[in-house]
């Protein structure tokens, strides 16, 4: 039986974290709230494992390796120690939903640990792969609309995002010595990592930021059908994921890439813009 305290603590969790996307908000369908923050919350305590605070590395793997050894639990069929994972273990159950889906996050947020630099767009999507579209791919089961066409564009749109979040983040990720940003790429714009330390927008940067900023907005273009395919408050919800997507894209094009002044995020007006594109869209 789920509990009732770990499913409130997840509902807070997913509705007061700043993200470029709804969670669990009111858009969904009631019935499918409870286990959208469920999975978010594991999502984010397993994120906030990996990067927050003064922990070492060994103490960051050894509370990753207890989320994982709980998730081994759920897949033995045995009653997890915790009680985010007893309510965890119910919805799991009760929408038949892939567990491997949970082992891929949690291996991403393993690699955020233990790596920090990334030679090729290749590498960064298998990342991608492994931190984001195990989210979509968990949404599309528990809306039943998992078909292998529908998994396609839910992993454009989530790679997508993730891109678009590495890209609002250098100024931060930088200064945990952590840099998504393909080597290849900053070799290819004589980008050092000495300048983006400096937080230096100068020279080629705003190029090879608009060359970011245009693949991450292709791929989000092709997920974006996805949008119109599925019915109700279900593909609202999808539209205004992809719309919060092309503001963050817009804004960071417009600051020419200079997120060292200027980290884009969502306002209310944004908001008030993607419910209307998302509606309108219909």
């Amino acid at each position: 039986m789920k509990t009732q305290a770990s499913i409130q603590a997840s509902i807070k969790l997913a509705r007061t974290h700043y993200e470029n996307f709804p969670v669990a908000s009111i858009l969904l369908p009631k019935k499918l709230r409870e286990p959208v923050a469920l999975i978010y919350a594991f999502a984010r305590q397993a994120d906030d494992f990996a990067d927050e605070g003064d922990l070492l590395p060994e103490q960051r793997l050894a509370l990753l390796e207890g989320f994982k050894q709980e998730l081994d639990r759920i897949q033995q069929n045995t009653k997890p120690n915790t009680e985010l994972f007893v309510a965890l273990q119910a919805t799991i159950n009760q929408h038949h939903l892939p567990i491997q889906a949970f082992y891929d996050l949690l291996d991403a947020f393993i690699q955020d640990v233990t790596k920090t630099r990334y030679q090729d767009f290749g590498e960064v999507m298998n990342y991608c792969r492994r931190s984001a579209n195990p989210v979509g791919r968990l949404m599309l089961s528990l809306y039943q609309a998992d078909t292998p066409h529908n998994i396609g564009m839910a992993d454009a749109i989530c790679s997508a995002l993730q891109l678009i979040n590495f890209l609002q983040d250098i100024a931060i990720d930088i200064q945990k010595d952590r840099i998504y940003l393909p080597q290849t790429d900053l070799d290819k714009y004589k980008i050092t990592e000495a300048q983006i330390l400096r937080g230096d927008a100068t020279g080629t940067w705003s190029l090879m930021m608009e060359f970011q900023i245009n693949r991450a907005r292709k791929l989000l273009q092709a997920g974006a059908p996805l949008g119109l395919v599925l019915p109700g408050r279900i593909g609202l919800e999808m539209r205004m994921m992809i719309t919060g997507g092309e503001r963050i894209l817009k804004k960071l094009h417009q600051a020419h890439g200079n997120v060292f002044d200027y980290r884009p995020k969502l306002t209310k007006k944004d908001w008030l813009y993607m419910t209307y594109r998302a509606i309108s869209k219909k």
